[in-house]
């Protein structure tokens, strides 16, 4: 028999998906390159449809996660706000907490199977 293998994938709800590992890793690139167009372009997704998740989010949360400024002469940009920051590191603590009990649990369960 193979090794049996798992995948963790913590999704964060409301009414309907506001927050999970895609919008985490945009959020960590728009931190990274202090631009969304820089962001998505790492990312390979197009900017119209980053701008849409940040928002979906955003309304399912309650509270903005980036601020942008519009380009121009000095370029425009973008940063996760004090809120956004925190609980994406917050996100990112759970998601490995529970990675931490998922693989106590599947070791026990499945005996290293």
């Amino acid at each position: 028999m193979a090794a049996l293998r798992y995948t963790l994938s913590v999704r964060l709800w409301g009414d309907d998906k506001v927050f999970g590992p895609g919008v985490a890793e945009l959020l960590e690139k728009v931190d990274e390159h202090k631009s969304i167009r820089k962001a998505t372009m790492a990312m390979g997704m197009a900017y119209s449809k980053a701008w849409s998740i940040i928002k979906h989010a955003e309304e399912g949360l309650g509270f903005e996660l980036v601020h942008g400024s519009s380009g121009g002469r000095g370029g425009g940009g973008a940063e996760l706000t004090d809120k956004g920051r925190e609980f994406l590191k917050a996100y990112r603590e759970f998601e490995g907490r529970l990675r931490q009990c998922a693989d106590s649990a599947f070791t026990d369960i499945f005996k290293g199977e």
